[in-house]
């Protein structure tokens, strides 16, 4: 499994994610902030609170999270366009 072993945070709503396999990417966030349970992530304060999970995903205080194989997935997709 391809786990997150990093995540760092920037001003500009992005992350820096370092996988386990070596990969190393800067993903927007901006299109993944809207409303309900991603509607904190637009203040920068609680954004750059993003963690690295048990389970090798990332998390925000509140719950929101994404998976470590959809990170993975989807940031080898982008790469591939």
């Amino acid at each position: 499994m391809n786990h997150v072993s990093k995540v760092i945070p920037y001003p500009d709503f992005s992350i820096e994610l370092h996988f386990a396999d070596g990969l190393v990417t800067h993903l927007n966030m901006r299109p993944f902030i809207g409303d309900g349970i991603s509607a904190p992530l637009a203040d920068w304060a609680y954004f750059r609170q993003v963690a690295v999970e048990e389970g090798g995903g990332i998390t925000w205080p509140n719950g929101y999270d994404f998976c470590p194989e959809y990170l993975h997935d989807f940031v080898t997709q982008l790469k591939s366009q």
